[in-house]
């Protein structure tokens, strides 16, 4: 697994960049948010610190995502709510309070790569004419590949990945938005309706009133 480690601290990067490679990950470091853009296509996770000398990382993270779907995970000593709300916010897969364990981290990387369908297991979903790619962030129709945002595939990839079962509200917007306020409720709204205009199989996605979502039985 390659990881690119945006931290500013030596003595935080010297313990960790061994430890992580003793574990078989590849790591390469950068001490600013320099650079970084240019990186994240090289590599599967990025490990964010927010306190960096010349950006700040939710800043960072913002413009990450802007250009790559790359998996994040901020890494930082800001521990407060809000803070873990902004880096979810803008972008962020998961968050990590210093000082951590390293084998938390460790599960936390595997975590996320697991919710993305990047597992080394087969990630290729095939409902009906549907093909869902998992680990590309893929979708064909009949054949034909339909372009979907960010959120609109992590939708669909949480309702594909629950197999049949309820994928309830709250877990989605948990997982995609990192926070279950009114305004994110309504925006799943909007995105789930979406998809179902994209994918011109509306009963592929089945609401279950009051609860969440399951992929319907008419998946054709």
């Amino acid at each position: 697994m390659r990881v690119l480690l945006v931290e500013d601290d030596d003595r935080v990067s010297g313990a960790l960049i061994p430890a992580l490679t003793r574990r078989g990950l590849s790591i390469t470091r950068l001490a600013s948010g320099v650079g970084v853009l240019d990186r994240v296509a090289e590599v599967d996770v990025v490990l964010l610190d927010l306190g960096l000398p010349d950006i700040d990382g939710v800043v960072l993270c913002r413009r990450i995502r802007a250009v790559s779907d790359v998996a994040v995970i901020v890494v930082s000593a800001r521990g407060e709510v809000d803070d873990r709300i902004a880096g979810l916010r803008a972008g962020a897969d998961d968050y990590l309070v210093k000082p951590y364990d390293v084998e938390e981290l460790l599960a936390r990387v595997e975590a996320v790569r697991r919710r993305r369908g990047e597992s080394g297991t087969s990630a290729v979903v095939e409902l009906g004419d549907v093909s869902v790619d998992l680990a590309r962030h893929e979708v064909l129709v009949a054949g034909e590949p339909v372009a979907l945002s960010r959120k609109e595939f992590q939708v669909l990839a949480l309702v594909v990945g629950a197999r049949g079962a309820v994928c309830s509200r709250e877990h989605v917007l948990t997982e995609v938005w990192g926070h279950r306020g009114p305004a994110e409720s309504r925006s799943l709204d909007v995105h789930v309706a979406t998809l179902r205009t994209k994918l011109g199989r509306p009963a592929l996605i089945e609401t279950v009133r009051g609860v969440g979502y399951r992929l319907g039985s008419g998946r054709g």
